[in-house]
């Protein structure tokens, strides 16, 4: 079997572009988790990327411990649903096979 560098390289290139395709559209998904049954919402996109913590009016924020723990409980949460939308967007639709011979 021969191996065409030039065709293994143009399907390089368009499987490079496919990713960036498809990071830039992870970029533009948000996944959201909360905690405390709602009392705090993390939203992260689909880089891992933190854009805003929201919290209930209804919380008392006298107790410090308890909303730092809430705020991590919810960002963790959301930042684990980005690293399976991530997973899911990536993983799930590049064209590996054609690259492989396949």
């Amino acid at each position: 079997m021969e191996l065409d560098l030039g065709k293994l390289m143009q399907q390089a290139q368009a499987l490079q572009g496919e990713l960036k395709r498809k990071q830039e559209e992870l970029a533009r998904q948000e996944v959201s988790a909360q905690a405390g049954a709602g009392l705090v919402t993390a939203v992260v996109n689909g880089r891992g990327e933190l854009l805003c913590v929201k919290i209930d009016p209804k919380l008392d924020l006298g107790d410090r411990g308890l909303l730092e723990d809430l705020v991590t409980a919810a960002v963790n949460a959301a930042l684990a649903r980005s690293r399976e939308l991530q997973q899911k967007e990536l993983a799930g639709g590049l064209p590996l096979g054609s690259l492989l011979g396949g």
